[in-house]
């Protein structure tokens, strides 16, 4: 029961993850928390997240500041702010980590914009914590897999973000830092299977830049399964990594796009992008074990480093998204287990997939 009578904070959890994660740390699996906050900069996306939970409930905002800030509170923040941080974090006893700058062209134009909340803003939690002697138990930083070796200012900023984390654990002995690090999530916000349902709907094309890129693929829900195996299990300075499948863009396309008379237009590789994704290196493989469906990457701080040998080494090579790519066929049971195909969304008017 890792939530039981625990204060958590959640930066970004107005995102897709993080209305996830939330929604799962209320659902009372992992026991009853005393208080989640939320930290973010959208007051629009605050404002609809308290209203999902309320409405039902109470008649005005008035009254859902009032009657609720004592279990789910909402701060306007941001955490490129020091000061923003260290308020939010006082009396937290774990902290994830999903505010983020996360759309791979974005980051390529506004690369100063990505450093500021990626690597900045993890460096103003581990101040915060640090600096004013905060009894945080865990922080968890989520990052992606293009953190691993990284082409992308996203995939660049969330690799020191990473770094920043695990050599936190070296000076804050009280707080064990963590990570996280997952592919593509099925139906988060931005990423490519809302595109494609839009483009369905309105009867094509539906655009892939290369059929033959593979991307790792997980549903919100499995990205929050493993958040919550890294607070779990993970010791400080591990990265936790889901063994997830992968897919060719082609044959997500095809697979939701199903019988309906609608072609597929190849528009080239985007700035940044890769063919492949990697989620652990070759220089991460020999630094990895096996738990049970994650692996945990160990730090490469000889400091942090106090383990067996002999749990190193459950991978002879990388893991990339190109060694076991679904079938079309499977891919499509993938999608259809996750009601994704556009039939399933539909029916939802895709509001259930973030709820």
């Amino acid at each position: 029961m890792i939530f039981k009578d625990k204060t958590i904070l959640v930066t970004g959890g107005t995102g897709s993850m993080g209305r996830t994660l939330i929604r799962r740390i209320f659902s009372g699996e992992q026991g009853t928390p005393r208080k989640v906050i939320v930290l973010s900069r959208d007051e629009a996306k605050q404002h609809d997240m308290r209203m999902s939970y309320l409405h039902k409930l109470v008649a005005t905002d008035e009254v859902i500041y009032r009657n609720f800030m004592n279990v789910l509170e909402f701060r306007i923040g941001d955490v490129r702010s020091y000061s923003d941080v260290s308020t939010a974090v006082k009396n937290v006893d774990i902290v994830v980590n999903a505010a983020a700058l996360k759309q791979v062209p974005t980051c390529e134009y506004f690369p100063e914009q990505a450093i500021m909340t990626n690597c900045e803003g993890a460096v103003n939690l581990v101040r915060a914590i640090a600096e004013n002697g905060y009894q945080v138990e865990t922080a968890v930083a989520v990052s992606t897999d293009k953190a691993c070796k990284p082409v992308n200012v996203m995939g660049m900023t969330k690799a020191i973000q990473e770094r920043i984390f695990i050599s936190a654990n070296v000076m804050s002995t009280n707080t064990r830092f963590v990570a996280v690090r997952y592919g593509n999530v099925l139906a988060s916000r931005g990423s490519v299977i809302p595109l494609f349902h839009d483009q369905i709907r309105n009867n094509g094309p539906v655009t892939v830049t290369v059929p033959e890129m593979t991307r790792f693929l997980i549903s919100l829900d499995q990205a929050v399964d493993t958040v919550f195996a890294a607070i779990k299990e993970a010791r400080k300075g591990e990265t936790y990594v889901p063994n997830a499948p992968s897919a060719t863009v082609e044959n997500i396309a095809k697979a939701l796009i199903g019988d309906r008379k609608i072609d597929i237009e190849v528009t080239g590789i985007r700035p940044g992008e890769k063919m492949h994704e990697i989620m652990i290196s070759d220089e991460e493989a020999n630094q990895c074990d096996e738990r049970g469906t994650y692996y945990a990457i160990r730090p490469m701080l000889p400091e942090l480093d106090g383990f067996d040998e002999k749990e190193r080494g459950a991978l002879e090579k990388e893991f990339s998204s190109a060694d076991r790519i679904l079938s079309l066929e499977d891919t499509q049971r993938l999608l259809q287990e996750h009601h994704l195909l556009i039939e399933d969304v539909e029916q939802t008017d895709g509001h259930e997939l973030l709820r």
